[in-house]
């Protein structure tokens, strides 16, 4: 047996048979492309939907010689294994490969067990008997050993170039994505911010360029305009440039500005979304941005050019606020906050390194933060939270709320 892809986009495919298996097959085959046929005298409730949604064509009754004329793929998958028998000869006699679902033996084709690693297929297919739990089993195992990102998915060849723009997530190194993760492992360049932990890095396939554009407090070494254009270079080049930024590309970045520059110069790019600190970082802390129990709200801003009237009116109508890269701006977002009315009970907490080991949080209301954080040497990356959800011990309290 020889394993090769088949494209069956638009392409007739005869499914005999609309029980459990067949309804599998159905779903793949369709989310293929495939122009679907089932022949059954009755079928499953999903197969009955996606004909009703006209994303197969439905005939109910059993299966004829004529439906397998035209079909390049024919499925025999009914609860009778002689009519799968005798379709699997009508479909050789048609010169139409065939799976049949009682006796692989007897069928000209079999279906691998698939999993899509970016632009990559794995499949598993059984020389012997079938063993559809092993084979199942097999391509699990080599799929999450793809996915851990030990696995250079680099291209071989040159191709086209491109850049991906992937959210690292709030520090923790298995916090980012699965797709991110593959598009590390299939990086040629890699434009990398100042990231929580350094481990993501080391995913990234021997061989790779690293471009280190990280930004300090007070220190940017490297401009926007030059990010942009170190990207567009490496993807006019032919090569798959992965810009990996902390947290979410798109909250409180400037991954806009990246694919902007890309897309004005003709460079494809994709964004592989990340998990964002301001939420998972008071997540870490066992702090939940919207509750029930009080306003279910949050803003989330950067103190860099003082609060906004948004932020403020926030504060003061008890919703939550969320100051990421606030560290350094923190005393006078406190200032404009009581300046502005703002209760200087209001619970605030500072979560050090969320998610990784050494993370910290620094809990105090809001008239005293600065004096606390101060003493206690309170350093970035950080992500502060303002409002009644940052109190200690505030979903301890929740039965004493609803009560």
């Amino acid at each position: 047996m020889i394993l090769m892809g088949l494209s069956l986009a638009r392409r007739r495919v005869l499914v005999a048979g609309a029980g459990a298996v067949a309804t599998r097959r159905v779903r793949a085959l369709v989310a293929e492309g495939a122009d679907v046929l089932v022949v059954a005298p009755s079928a499953s409730e999903e197969v009955e939907a996606l004909a009703a949604d006209g994303a197969v064509a439905l005939e109910r009754r059993t299966v004829r010689r004529a439906d397998v004329e035209g079909a390049w793929l024919v499925l025999a998958a009914t609860d009778n294994p002689s009519v799968n028998t005798e379709l699997a000869r009508w479909a050789d006699d048609a010169r139409a490969w065939c799976i049949n679902a009682s006796d692989a033996v007897s069928g000209s084709a079999r279906m691998a067990a698939q999993s899509v690693h970016g632009d990559l297929v794995l499949g598993v297919a059984s020389l012997a008997a079938p063993d559809p739990q092993r084979v199942r089993a097999v391509r699990d195992s080599l799929a999450a050993h793809l996915d851990s990102g030990e696995v250079s998915l680099r291209r071989r060849r040159a191709g086209d170039g491109r850049v991906i723009l992937v959210g690292a997530g709030p520090g923790a190194d298995d916090l980012i994505t699965l797709r991110g993760s593959r598009a590390l492992a299939s990086a040629d360049v890699v434009v990398h911010d100042r990231l929580g932990t350094r481990a993501l890095l080391e995913r990234v396939p021997e061989g790779a360029e690293l471009v280190d554009v990280g930004k300090r407090p007070d220190d940017h070494p490297v401009s926007q305009r030059e990010i942009n254009r170190l990207l567009v270079e490496r993807a006019a080049q032919g090569k798959v440039v992965v810009r990996l930024k902390g947290g979410d590309p798109f909250v409180l970045g400037r991954g806009g500005e990246e694919v902007e520059a890309c897309l004005a110069a003709g460079i494809p790019v994709e964004v592989v979304p990340g998990v964002t600190s301001a939420i998972a970082g008071p997540a870490a802390a066992l702090i939940p941005v919207t509750d029930r129990a009080v306003r279910s709200a949050v803003h989330i801003t950067t103190a860099h050019a003082g609060l906004g009237g948004a932020a403020l009116a926030a504060l003061r109508e008890g919703e939550t606020l969320v100051l990421l890269m606030g560290v350094a701006a923190l005393p006078a977002a406190v200032r404009a906050a009581l300046d502005e009315g703002v209760d200087p009970a209001v619970p605030v907490a500072i979560i050090e390194d969320a998610t990784l080991p050494t993370q910290r949080v620094t809990r105090a209301p809001l008239s005293a933060i600065v004096r606390i954080a101060e003493e206690t040497g309170v350093k970035s990356p950080a992500v502060i939270v303002l409002g009644e959800v940052a109190r200690e011990g505030f979903i301890a309290d929740r039965e004493s709320r609803s009560g």
